[in-house]
């Protein structure tokens, strides 16, 4: 029997169904990649079971060890905020080591392209698209700045240019709502617009994305459980347990 400490994906919760089901698929791609290792879903909201929830689960059963992996892409609110004050209300016994959120890496970026390249674009398409980058929104200046540093980096990687916008509009100075990014890169000039959403499942927000997108040529599909994203799961599993952090509730 492994003991290696439970990996607990924490998913921010939608009243989308869509939702529920793609963290769940990404999860079971996860358990596909480290067989024998134990991976639970807790929901901050909406959605169960609840992070307090299965982590009074854990305790009964005497579980000591867990890694908390907050399915995010950016750390922002939730991951400053939301998810220590869950954590910090585990059941006494358990130590709790907080994983790094999803963002940023390559593997996300090639999840993006793979995205891109199955709703319809060719590699040979690259240097004549452009590509918005859509992501949900934050007003964190550092969420904000990690995805503006994504878009710049992604631009070197051979696209016409790449675009960063929020679907909630207005939420950070100088980002453009998905439509207007659209807009912009015809006007630059590329012979192709895309739209490359940088969420993880449907819901509200991804849906204005899409609905941003009808000037576009494209539009790709979430994140979802791409192999990709699976895999960076597992590796900010990996890096919550070497070296060993401080314990949240030890």
């Amino acid at each position: 029997m492994s003991h290696a400490p439970v990996l607990l994906v924490i998913a921010h919760g939608s009243r989308d169904p869509r939702h529920a089901a793609t963290v769940h698929a990404l999860v079971e791609r996860v358990r596909s990649l480290r067989p024998g290792l134990r991976v639970e879903t807790g929901f901050l909201d909406f959605n169960i079971p609840s992070v307090q929830g299965v982590l009074e689960s854990l305790a009964a059963e005497g579980v000591r060890d867990v890694v908390a992996l907050p399915l995010l892409l950016t750390r922002a609110f939730h991951a400053k905020a939301d998810i220590p004050a869950v954590l910090r209300g585990a059941p006494r016994g358990l130590r709790i080591r907080q994983a790094d959120v999803l963002g940023p890496s390559p593997l996300l970026l090639a999840a993006l392209e793979r995205r891109l390249y199955e709703a319809g674009l060719s590699p040979a398409d690259k240097s004549s698209t452009g590509v918005v980058l859509a992501s949900a929104g934050s007003t964190d200046p550092e969420a904000i700045a990690v995805i503006a540093a994504i878009a710049r980096e992604w631009r070197h990687t051979g696209w016409c240019a790449v675009r960063p916008a929020f679907a909630s509009g207005g939420s950070s100075p100088g980002f453009p709502r998905t439509e207007d990014a659209v807009r912009s890169l015809r006007a630059l000039g590329c012979e192709k617009v895309a739209v490359a959403p940088y969420v993880l499942a449907p819901g509200f927000l991804p849906d204005r994305i899409a609905r941003g997108a009808a000037e576009a040529d494209l539009l790709a599909d979430v994140l979802g459980p791409a192999p990709e994203v699976a895999r960076v799961l597992v590796e900010r599993y990996e890096g919550a347990l070497v070296p060993l952090p401080a314990a949240l509730g030890a």
